[in-house]
């Protein structure tokens, strides 16, 4: 896959040609970001005893199913926390980016059930924030997979240089906005859509103004992933909301990853409130599906 990396703890840096990379692509994947123990402790903090994924929801993907969310503002101090947090994220995404430093805008889990899961439309992820306050599309999503993921199970799909366009007009169907289906596939005729294909550990980032999707997961494997969203400083959003404005991130060593013991204690984290949020439609009475 053209913009691809592979992570040396030893060695890894953001040169030169993953910035030019980023910038004329719109996203680098980098290989093996998290490392095999990373992702054991990854796993346990979702899906362990009192996790994560108690906090999670259903959304509507307009086409009668649905797509799991959980999110939260702040990074906290968990396992989780210090993923947001490391030297490996959060620095690669605020030097890929290059507008200085960088700050949690958010963290969430997409997941999608075996056979069941729902899609969600072509969009990019200014086409939410800029309708929060955020000037500048000067963020990004690092995208790290986590369960094994391609088209086959509903996984992510790309129009690499499509962040080129600009935020595009986006509209609400079901508990989702997307992009008109026309102006995608004008796009996609200079676009060529590329579906990633993910490993558990693998991490995209990609441009706020990228075009991608995902479609229903129709195989016999669920759809999970794990996203650490990026804001910089000098875009701090101009009216408050339901993600976070200007929060100074303290950025820590990779090392802090593994010595960290909190899988529990989510203190800080303020998780999204499906009732109050103002980019999906809750339906009470959609049990989490994991």
């Amino acid at each position: 896959m053209e913009g691809e990396y592979r992570y040396d703890p030893l060695t890894f840096s953001v040169t030169d040609a993953m910035k030019a990379d980023y910038d004329r692509l719109g996203y680098v994947l980098v290989r093996g970001l998290l490392d095999a123990e990373e992702m054991k402790m990854l796993h346990t903090s979702l899906e362990g005893p009192g996790g994560i994924m108690d906090h999670a929801f259903m959304v509507d993907d307009g086409l009668q199913k649905q797509v799991g969310l959980c999110i939260w503002s702040h990074p906290g101090n968990d396992v989780t926390g210090m993923l947001a947090r490391a030297e490996k994220t959060a620095r690669t995404a605020e030097l890929l980016m290059g507008h200085g430093e960088v700050y949690h805008y958010h963290s969430k889990v997409t997941f999608k059930a075996a056979r069941s899961g729902g899609s969600w439309r072509w969009h990019q992820d200014y086409g939410y924030w800029y309708n929060n306050g955020c000037l500048f599309p000067y963020m990004c999503t690092a995208y790290i997979g986590y369960d094994k993921s391609g088209k086959e199970n509903g996984g992510l799909q790309i129009l690499p240089g499509s962040h080129k366009a600009g935020r595009v007009d986006h509209d609400r169907e079901g508990g989702q906005f997307g992009v008109n289906e026309e102006r995608v596939q004008q796009l996609a005729k200079v676009c060529p859509v590329m579906s990633v294909e993910l490993d558990p550990g693998d991490a995209l980032f990609f441009d706020c103004n990228l075009l991608h999707k995902s479609d229903a997961n129709e195989s016999d494997r669920r759809r999970w992933s794990f996203l650490l969203c990026y804001n910089t400083k000098v875009n701090n959003p101009v009216k408050q909301h339901h993600h976070p404005c200007y929060t100074p991130l303290d950025i820590v060593p990779n090392s802090a990853i593994k010595t960290c013991t909190n899988y529990t204690d989510m203190t800080g984290k303020e998780f999204m409130n499906p009732d109050t949020d103002q980019t999906t439609r809750y339906n009470p009475n959609s049990a989490v599906q994991k």
